[in-house]
């Protein structure tokens, strides 16, 4: 028995949290697997000093001391052994949870003031690594000052990159697919074509179709370009739909048209009622907000689908902040709703025939059926047949991502738009942005789309700031 136990305490690694890890993700406690985790007394000082107020990170303080207590109520007496997170974490965790029991005097370089938090739990990870030295102790920091400081101190040091979608952003679905003749002839057995209500539509058998999604672009360049969506998978038999040309003047969306292969395949998926759910993706200048602005506006005052477009975005400044706003919730969110004027100006230019009063009239119109909303009161409200757009989604958490994805409700479209490049939130990266997290989960639902949009078309200094800046 002493035997298996050595035997476990070497392949298990001990890992300090810093307070920032459980900060940011209440459930990192019941995320390190097979090993045991240390909480140092400064931790939880620190979370009891960050626990007041309605942000996220207070939120996140006051979930994670609860979670602390849920585990070790009753349990006083074993806490130098330790506590088993395997019952907590539902089987996901089979390590332990280590309190700090007792004072640690642990002597680090006199420039380290002991006085500094960061440095008290550097010095419990120290004292740890001289009391276990053949075990791995690592420190788990999304502080990467502490990280510079413990490896300058010969100590192991860690990022969290649970809450990360992706490794590398490189590897984020697209949306599309490039296809050849090769492909065809893959998985052309038994391939069947026909014509219906003016769309080509084709049916695919092969191994390739295993790994296709729903809505996906499939497009083929060369003598004959062809450009399909995915519209059915089963098993290894898929159905493919050529797109409707948004491209041509006759199927211009209230002025608009697409101008890139990328384009075309957004409006399809703006336009369609079938899609609940679309993310679009690009660098700024791709057209994002003006193709969603000007599909939302069809069908909120043509066809008359959805009732009204409500906007609502991040409010995170790129620069200082300009303090408090005046006026009501629509008012307030007026300064961060630039784009939204700058688009309806560009949508209000189409209808070259209505002249000054003609626009003002439109633009009236337009402004009565566009709600901008605040993301800070979305809590416990419902959406029935609105056009939701969710601009600069790349700062949300994926956490703020569920809260308003989850507010729709029935006949509700939501668009999420954003530039994964351009994250002005603290602590939130590529790879663990609320809009990577959604596209990742999305991509395999049939009622859903996306495309990465790839060419700017605002204008040709625009993209070459955008290339060589």
């Amino acid at each position: 028995m002493a035997a298996r136990k050595t035997k476990k305490t070497q392949e298990t690694k001990l890992f300090v949290l810093d307070t920032n890890v459980m900060m940011h993700d209440p459930t990192s406690i019941f995320r390190f697997e097979e090993h045991d985790l240390f909480l140092p007394m400064m931790t939880l000082e620190e979370l009891d000093g960050n626990k007041k107020g309605m942000t996220e990170v207070a939120r996140n303080a006051r979930q994670t001391s609860r979670f602390i207590e849920e585990l070790i109520a009753g349990r006083e007496e074993d806490l130098h052994a330790g506590v088993s997170l395997e019952d907590a974490s539902k089987g996901q965790a089979s390590g332990r949870l280590f309190l700090q029991t007792e004072a640690i005097t642990s002597v680090l370089p006199s420039q380290l003031p002991m006085g500094k938090a960061d440095n008290q739990i550097l010095g419990v990870v120290h004292h740890l690594q001289q009391m276990q030295p053949k075990r791995q102790v690592i420190l788990v920091s999304k502080d990467i000052n502490m990280r510079i400081k413990a490896r300058a101190l010969g100590l192991a040091a860690e990022d969290y990159f649970n809450d990360k979608v992706l490794e590398d952003t490189d590897l984020l679905y697209t949306g599309m697919r490039e296809i050849d003749q090769t492909f065809w002839e893959k998985n052309g057995k038994d391939l069947e074509s026909w014509q219906e209500g003016g769309r080509s539509y084709w049916r695919l058998k092969g191994p390739e179709v295993i790994d296709l999604y729903p809505n996906q672009l499939l497009f083929q360049q060369g003598e004959r370009p062809m450009a399909a969506r995915v519209v059915e998978l089963e098993g290894k038999a898929a159905k493919i739909e050529s797109l409707k040309d948004y491209s041509h003047q006759k199927n211009a969306i209230w002025g608009v048209t697409a101008r890139n292969r990328e384009q075309n395949f957004a409006l399809n998926m703006l336009m369609n009622p079938d899609v609940d759910f679309v993310s679009l993706l690009g660098q700024a200048g791709t057209g994002k907000t003006l193709l969603t602005l000007a599909a939302g506006l069809v069908q909120t005052l043509e066809s008359k689908i959805y009732s009204e477009i409500i906007m609502t975005r991040v409010t995170v400044p790129v620069g200082e902040d300009i303090g408090f706003l005046p006026g009501t919730e629509e008012e307030k969110m007026q300064p961060w709703m630039g784009a939204l004027e700058d688009n309806l100006d560009v949508l209000n230019q189409t209808d070259a025939e209505a002249g000054d009063w003609g626009r003002a009239a439109t633009r009236d119109l337009i402004r009565s059926r566009i709600k901008v909303k605040s993301l800070n009161f979305m809590r416990g409200r419902t959406f029935l047949n609105k056009f939701l757009i969710i601009d600069e989604a790349q700062n949300l958490t994926p956490k703020q991502m569920k809260t308003l994805i989850t507010r729709a409700g029935p006949g509700t479209k939501v668009v999420c738009l954003g530039n994964i490049s351009q994250i002005d939130t603290p602590y939130l990266t590529e790879g663990s942005s609320g809009l990577t997290y959604v596209v990742d989960r999305f991509k395999s639902w049939s009622h859903s789309g996306h495309i990465t949009l790839q060419r700017g078309e605002r204008s040709r200094l625009a993209d070459y700031a955008a290339e060589t800046l």
